[in-house]
């Protein structure tokens, strides 16, 4: 016999209340990793904590490993709900008050734990293989080029000079933020990110031009490079 359509409403409704349920849960397992973290996480002692049970979890999200995946979904969706708002607060502005909005939500003490969380997260994806932990550092990296190729004028976007110049903001950033979260020191951090982002203020006509004989090469402003090798 047919479904009636009372029996498709009901199913209908199971549904929502299931997609409900498993929304409330992942936001209170998300609260808990990131006071606790998530590489030692145990579905058991997780579930207590948020008033569930180890069987209702998997039922809801299938594995242990597809509950890391929507953990880990969820601290990027934090992580690029602020690049978008980086990216509507006019990027056109250039790459430089771009990284200072970047920096400034990176250095606020509000966002230590969900950062500390994306720390782990990019650590254990750079080991590799087919996990929950796959393609996170990857993705996070595609996510922060994106937004600063759009503080980028259209003619040096599209240049070697220009990826570079957004690759070396980001692991300026990153490491910054790396330095930040070990040591709590926001004062020599921020310290840091403000000189890379006064040099990428300056215009090029600006940046020293070293001449240090035919074993150096120009670099960026400040920066000496050997020609051969590390000079002595």
């Amino acid at each position: 016999m047919a479904p009636s359509a009372r029996d498709d409403s009901a199913r209908d409704d199971s549904a929502r209340t299931d997609s409900a349920r498993k929304q409330q849960l992942l936001e209170l397992a998300y609260a808990h990793v990131l006071d606790h973290g998530l590489a030692y996480m145990s579905l058991r002692p997780l579930a207590e904590a948020i008033g569930s049970s180890p069987r209702v979890l998997l039922f809801l999200f299938g594995s242990k490993d597809a509950l890391v995946q929507a953990l880990l979904a969820r601290a990027r969706q934090d992580e690029t709900g602020m690049l978008e708002a980086v990216h509507r607060a006019r990027p056109e502005r250039g790459l430089a008050r771009t990284g200072e909005l970047v920096w400034s939500w990176l250095a606020d003490p509000g966002h230590r734990k969900v950062l500390t969380l994306w720390v782990e997260g990019y650590s254990r994806s750079l080991s590799g293989g087919a996990g929950p932990w796959a393609g996170f550092a990857e993705r996070t990296i595609a996510d922060w080029l994106e937004v600063f190729a759009a503080a980028q004028p259209p003619a040096r976007r599209d240049t070697p000079e220009g990826l570079a110049e957004r690759t070396l903001l980001l692991s300026v950033l990153r490491g910054a933020l790396l330095d930040l979260l070990a040591s709590r020191d926001e004062q020599r951090t921020t310290a840091a990110v403000t000189a890379h982002l006064r040099a990428l203020e300056a215009p090029a006509d600006d940046a020293p031009t070293h001449r240090g004989g035919p074993g150096l090469l120009a670099g960026p402003p400040g920066v000496v490079v050997p020609r051969n090798g590390p000079m002595t």
